[in-house]
């Protein structure tokens, strides 16, 4: 199935539904039309843009993620499909009463996939892990030693070559490209997660009563590298306050376009974090204790 990622930054725009299609209507151009089914995510940038009820209610029905930036081009507010899995309730019954010994141990799993992705895109980038790979089998039950803390401490400096960087969600620089990429991939996530039934608000380990998405925070944290990998790659041809053109923009949402290693397939990321959320609902079904996660090696991303 194609999934594409809209985003209409550049010039005024009026979107409405006709026959189960988006209508972007842009001036002198010419119309354009994509099926709801094939929209994963729309992004509406331009201060300039008009849309109907019924666009907003189809992309609810179909499943898409509707994001919405303001003069900066920072994400501020996304909507999500409530409704999408004939099993949605007796899965968030299972996700709502799963034991903090489950919890501790999905969280173990992620963050283990986590530092294996950030060794992997270092390897990438520079050809070493800088000892991320020995790091990632020591996680324990809960991430209790903090190992999250610890390879981050090592992976954000090499990763810009720049010791003085601080990771800052409010932050500028190369923050500002950082937390576009990972608005984007956190609408993906929390998109695969209601569609297999699960509510994206209920975390394993992000909690936080303002927070909509804390379970979409917690999936997509072994894909974050692949954010930063884009942003990497950027840096050596713009400056860190260059402006988030559409060109810079596509280039940084070109990771929802790679292939990724899953159970020995290889699959879109969309695909990817379909199976990843339907199989977080199968452990909390007491199902399975394992997590279907990417393997991380030199064929984990392409």
């Amino acid at each position: 199935m194609i999934n594409h990622i809209i985003d209409l930054a550049t010039q005024p725009a009026r979107l409405s539904v006709r026959h189960r299609q988006l209508v972007i209507e842009m001036g002198e151009q010419a119309t354009t039309t994509v099926p709801l089914a094939e929209v994963a995510t729309l992004i509406v940038c331009h201060s300039q843009i008009t849309l109907t009820q019924s666009v907003l209610a189809g992309l609810a029905e179909a499943g898409a993620v509707c994001i919405v930036c303001d003069a900066k081009s920072r994400p501020v507010a996304t909507m999500f499909p409530l409704v999408t899995h004939h099993l949605q309730t007796e899965r968030l019954a299972a996700q709502a009463r799963a034991s903090v010994m489950t919890r501790r141990g999905i969280w173990r799993q992620i963050i283990r996939n986590k530092i294996e992705s950030q060794a992997h895109t270092l390897e990438e980038l520079y050809g070493d892990d800088h000892g991320l790979r020995q790091l990632a089998r020591r996680v324990k039950s809960g991430d209790a030693s903090n190992a999250e803390a610890v390879a981050a401490r090592r992976y954000w400096p090499r990763l810009f070559g720049d010791p003085s960087f601080r990771r800052k969600p409010r932050g500028e620089a190369q923050n500002r490209y950082l937390n576009y990429g990972y608005a984007v991939l956190r609408a993906i996530t929390a998109r695969a997660i209601t569609a297999t039934g699960l509510h994206p608000s209920l975390g394993i380990h992000h909690h936080n009563r303002y927070n909509p998405f804390c379970l979409a925070d917690d999936l997509m944290e072994p894909f974050r590298p692949r954010v930063d990998l884009m942003v990497a790659r950027l840096l050596k041809e713009y400056p860190p306050d260059a402006e988030l053109t559409p060109e810079i923009k596509a280039r940084l949402l070109s990771f929802a376009e790679e292939r990724y290693d899953l159970d020995g397939e290889r699959r879109t990321l969309f695909d990817v974090l379909h199976r990843v959320a339907a199989s977080l609902a199968e452990v909390f079904l007491k199902r399975t204790a394992h997590l279907l996660l990417p393997k991380w090696d030199k064929h984990g991303a392409e």
